[in-house]
C-alpha cells in the first residue's frame, strides 16, 4: 500500500546529513550560552527537533505521506487563522474544512481544470478585499493561498518520472524551503543592517536575502547532484528562485500581519510562531518547482 516503505538510500543518506547538522546547531547553541534556554535563538533550533521528524515520517509513507502532512498543515492553519476571525470563527473553520475536502477531492479525482479552482477563487478574493478591506476577508484570502500553494505540493506526484525520482523532488522541496528560511534568519540576525521592507517585515534585511540565496544555491546544488536530479547549472538556478520566491511569500504573509496587527499568527511553535509562519514561503516555492520542472525536464 505505502510505496514509501521501499526506501531511496540516497534521500536517506541526505536527511541523515540534515539532522546531523541540526545535532551539531543545538550542541554548539548549548556550548556557546549564545541564548538562555527560553531564548529566541535555542527555542527555534530545538523546534526543528519537532518539524523534521513529522516531515520524515511524510517521506516515509509516500504517497499518502504527503497528503496526510498537507492536510495537517490546512487543519492547523485554519484554527490559526480562526483566532482573529472576530464574527464567525467556528463558521470560518467548517468552511475552510469544506474547502479543503472538495479541493482533494477534485484534485484526486483529476477533474479538468481542478487545479485552477482554488487560485481563482484567491483572485477573486483579493480583488474583494482590495475593493473593501477587512479582517475576515484577508483571513479567507490567506487560507485560500495556501491551499492554492500546497496543492502543488502533491502535483509533484504527477511528474511523469519513476517514484524514487518524485519523492526526492518532494525531499527537495522542504529541505531547501526549510534551509532558506534558517539561513536568512541567521545571516539577517548576525550581518543584517539594511531593512528590506521595514514597514512590513522589519526583520527582512538585505544580508539575509543574501544569505538565503547563497545557501539555497549551494544547498541545491550539493542536494540535487547528490539525488541526481538534474545538471549542475540547473540546480543552482532553481535554488535562487526558490531563495526569492521564498522571501517574497514570507514578506506576503508578514504584510498580511501588519494588517491584521500581529507579530505572529500564534504560538504553536516555540521561537517560529504559528505554522503560517513557518508554511507561508511554500505558498510560492511549491508552485514555482513544480512549473519549473515541468515545463523544463519533464
Amino acid at each position: 500500500m505505502f510505496q514509501g516503505l521501499v526506501f531511496d538510500w540516497a534521500t536517506v543518506s541526505a536527511m541523515l546529513v540534515l539532522y546531523l547538522v541540526l545535532g551539531a546547531a543545538s550542541a554548539v547553541v548549548t556550548w556557546l550560552g549564545r541564548a538562555s534556554p527560553s531564548g529566541t535563538l535555542r527555542l527555534q533550533v530545538n523546534a526543528w527537533w519537532r518539524i523534521f521528524p513529522v516531515f520524515s515520517l511524510a517521506w516515509a509513507l509516500y504517497p499518502w505521506g504527503p497528503v496526510l502532512l498537507l492536510v495537517l498543515i490546512a487543519a492547523l492553519a485554519w484554527r490559526e487563522l480562526a483566532l482573529h476571525h472576530s464574527t464567525a470563527p467556528q463558521r470560518f473553520q467548517w468552511a475552510c474544512a469544506a474547502l479543503l475536502v472538495l479541493q482533494l477531492l477534485l484534485v484526486g479525482a483529476e477533474v479538468p481544470g481542478a487545479m485552477v479552482l482554488v487560485p481563482v477563487l484567491a483572485v477573486l478574493q483579493l480583488l474583494l478585499w482590495r475593493w473593501r478591506p477587512d479582517r475576515q476577508r484577508l483571513l479567507w484570502l490567506l487560507f485560500l493561498l495556501l491551499c492554492a500553494g500546497l496543492a502543488f505540493v502533491l502535483q509533484l506526484d504527477r511528474l511523469p518520472v519513476d517514484t524514487p525520482v518524485r519523492r526526492a523532488w518532494f525531499f527537495y522541496l522542504f529541505a531547501v524551503t526549510a534551509l532558506n528560511d534558517v539561513a536568512q534568519f541567521i545571516s539577517g540576525k548576525s550581518l543584517g543592517r539594511h531593512k528590506i521592507a521595514k514597514t512590513i517585515s522589519p526583520n527582512k534585511t538585505w544580508a539575509g536575502l543574501a544569505g538565503g540565496v547563497l545557501v539555497s544555491a549551494l544547498v541545491s546544488l550539493a542536494l540535487g547532484l547528490h539525488l541526481q536530479l538534474a545538471p549542475a547549472p540547473f540546480l543552482l538556478m532553481l535554488g535562487v528562485l526558490l531563495s526569492l520566491a521564498g522571501f517574497l511569500g514570507d514578506l506576503m504573509f508578514s504584510a498580511a500581519k501588519r494588517f491584521l496587527g500581529l507579530k505572529d499568527f500564534s504560538n504553536l511553535i516555540p521561537g517560529h510562531g504559528g505554522i503560517l509562519d513557518r508554511a507561508d514561503s511554500l505558498v510560492l516555492t511549491a508552485p514555482l518547482l513544480y512549473c519549473v520542472l515541468r515545463w523544463s525536464l519533464y
